[in-house]
């Protein structure tokens, strides 16, 4: 083994290794222990509590949170809970702002990750979707990045890593993630900001706009699948 192929090889056996569902299992069950034992000693905090405590920490808990969000995108961690956490603790707009942030430094450092593996280590955990995602961000680079990420046609952490071994630019696939995240991590915010009542404008409006981008997501979704079926039996044809 060279020194040069050292580190690729490397990365690939820890994205296989924190891929697999066994590490996310036992990385839930530890964050459920520690909420369990936190909750057995000192009883479930109310919401107010909890703002109380983040705004105690001064600038270091955004920052804290942002860095955590990072590594968890990066360790393909669902963000829904965490960003309707974010809106708890730091409201709408400040949960937004800390999510984008995070989101969008996780989804350009698992970019780079998929683009420092190469393409036979990113099919392996992609399968055979990487091909219809060459296929779709070849047309349009940036505009087809911020439409995969309004409409989710392929999962959050799969787009990230799939994206690097593909022509996109860096920097289209970074502003599109950031611009194309917006309203949905809006909507969870405003959900997780107005848990505590859940028959305020704020909530029912953010209910009605993640029901939209979900149903749009669907759509969008059945729509490529009808035309992938489409045009399998006429390249069939054509190369014949």
């Amino acid at each position: 083994m060279t020194h040069d192929s050292a580190g690729p090889e490397a990365a690939s056996r820890f994205l296989q290794i924190v891929g697999s569902p066994w590490p996310r299992l036992a990385f839930l069950l530890f964050l459920l222990a520690g909420a369990a034992t936190l909750l057995a000693t000192q009883g479930a905090p109310e919401v107010d509590t909890l703002r109380d405590r983040v705004a105690a920490t001064g600038p270091w808990a955004p920052l804290l949170f942002t860095v955590g969000y990072a590594l968890g995108t990066v360790l393909l961690v669902p963000g829904v809970l965490l960003t309707a956490a974010a809106g708890a603790l730091f409201g709408v707009v400040g949960g937004s702002v800390v999510v984008l942030v995070g989101a969008t430094v996780g989804a350009v450092a698992s970019f780079l990750l998929g683009r420092l593996l190469g393409r036979p280590a990113v099919e392996r955990l992609v399968g055979g979707r990487l091909q219809r995602l060459d296929r779709f961000l070849a047309r349009r680079g940036l505009v087809a990045v911020i439409g995969l990420r309004l409409v989710p046609l392929v999962p959050f952490a799969l787009l990230n890593y799939g994206s690097g071994v593909t022509a996109v630019r860096l920097r289209d696939y970074a502003l599109g993630s950031a611009i194309g995240m917006i309203p949905g991590i809006v909507a969870y915010t405003a959900v997780g900001g107005s848990l505590t009542d859940p028959t305020s404008p704020q909530f029912l409006l953010a209910v009605a706009g993640l029901a939209a981008l979900t149903l749009t997501g669907a759509a969008a979704a059945r729509r490529a699948r009808r035309r992938d079926t489409r045009a399998a039996p006429a390249a069939e044809g054509a190369g014949q």
